[in-house]
């Protein structure tokens, strides 16, 4: 397959931040780019070449989306399969539809990285409530039950403890097919990326060390202070993840490390991450960067990362008082400040990030988290 050198038009299915991303480096890099979605000025489309809005379901419009470019990548996983059919064998697709049969159901994705010799946390099918509490009894009374389709960033989910109303839980959360998995006693989250191009080629971004809020990626940071054998082990995961899913494009690994030093992992992306972020500004390529060269056949480097750095996440809470103080944020020495370009700043959304770049990660990660306490009150102190 003969590359596709700037000049090209890529298409992004979805057409939230990661997209906008996405397109910024693209167009940085001399492609045009079209952006699909059913939303209108989107934080993706503002930025585009062209921004056709449509169903996923609307074939014709699809048809006449996949005359207009030379690739079409996604942005995020829950985009219908039949839709990357309907492009397939009209315009280059990256990743193909049979990257998201497996990874935008829970379950059919923990069968596939088990297949692949891949630790993963105990898990069962709950498909009715005898299910649920046969699930209980098999993967034991502590656990997370989530939907086997659509849930990101904590939707689509609930803790089970000792005790609980299992077969309630599972009607909470509509009575859907969901999987009950084992909780896990972890000593750390964290996340690994690879990309692959077209021939096999693939590059890997190490494994970032991510602290939640609310079910919410709050900060990552590298690097991950993990053992040079840790890190490569993650690596190394997120490779063959990458290999036996014939991946064209991203593929970020959530991955837990047990309290015994074990690789478990939690879930796949096929897409940029949020918590690889932090690669624009500490980086010697983004993932943004990755992804193109990659749907492209471009070449995949070596990913260097010059000096430590952390990213904090910007939700709609920021905005709660009002207006946030950039100007205090960004006394904070190097620092970046990314907004998405969304309108409504609501509590949870994800509205933009900072990065800091340091000597150390943990001055990274504290030079970050002091930029955005200093959004909320203008007599916040920076850390130096």
């Amino acid at each position: 397959m003969s590359p596709l050198l700037p000049g090209a038009t890529l298409g992004i299915l979805g057409s939230g931040q990661l997209g906008r991303m996405f397109a910024m480096a693209a167009r940085r890099m001399g492609y045009r780019v079209v952006v699909y979605s059913p939303d209108a000025d989107s934080p993706a489309g503002t930025l585009a070449d062209e921004e056709i809005v449509a169903g996923y379901e609307d074939e014709e419009t699809l048809f006449r989306f996949a005359d207009r470019v030379d690739a079409v990548t996604l942005e995020f996983e829950n985009v219908p399969v039949a839709a990357l059919r309907a492009l397939e064998g009209r315009t280059r697709v990256a990743p193909g539809p049979s990257v998201l049969e497996i990874t935008q159901h829970r379950l059919r994705e923990k069968e596939f990285v088990r297949s692949c010799g891949i630790g993963v946390p105990a898990f069962a099918r709950v498909a009715s409530e005898t299910d649920a509490i046969a699930a209980v009894e098999a993967v034991g009374p502590s656990g997370v039950l989530k939907t086997a389709t659509l849930g990101y960033d904590g939707k689509g989910q609930s803790r089970v403890r000792p005790g609980d109303d299992v077969s309630g839980i599972w009607r909470s959360l509509g009575s859907v097919e969901a999987i009950y998995e084992a909780f896990v006693p972890f000593a750390g989250e964290y996340s690994a990326l690879a990309a692959r191009g077209p021939a096999g080629e693939i590059a890997t971004v190490g494994p970032t060390r991510n602290e939640h809020s609310h079910h919410i990626l709050d900060v990552s940071v590298y690097p991950a202070g993990l053992s040079p054998r840790q890190e490569q082990d993650a690596r190394d995961i997120s490779r063959e993840i990458a290999e036996r899913l014939d991946v064209v494009g991203l593929i970020c690994v959530e991955l837990f490390l047990t309290e015994s030093g074990e690789w478990l992992v939690n879930e796949l992306a096929p897409r940029p991450h949020n918590s690889k972020h932090w690669t624009i500004e500490g980086a010697s390529i983004s993932q943004f960067e990755l992804q193109v060269r990659a749907i492209c056949g471009l070449p995949l480097p070596e990913v260097v990362a010059p000096r430590p750095a952390a990213m904090a996440n910007l939700l709609g809470d920021v905005w709660s008082d009002g207006e946030p103080r950039w100007d205090e944020a960004l006394k904070t020495p190097e620092t970046a400040l990314h907004l998405y370009g969304k309108r409504d700043p609501r509590a949870g959304r994800k509205m933009g990030h900072l990065t800091s770049l340091a000597e150390t990660p943990e001055q990274a990660e504290a030079r970050v988290r002091a930029a955005r306490a200093a959004l909320l009150s203008p007599k916040t102190s920076t850390a130096s």
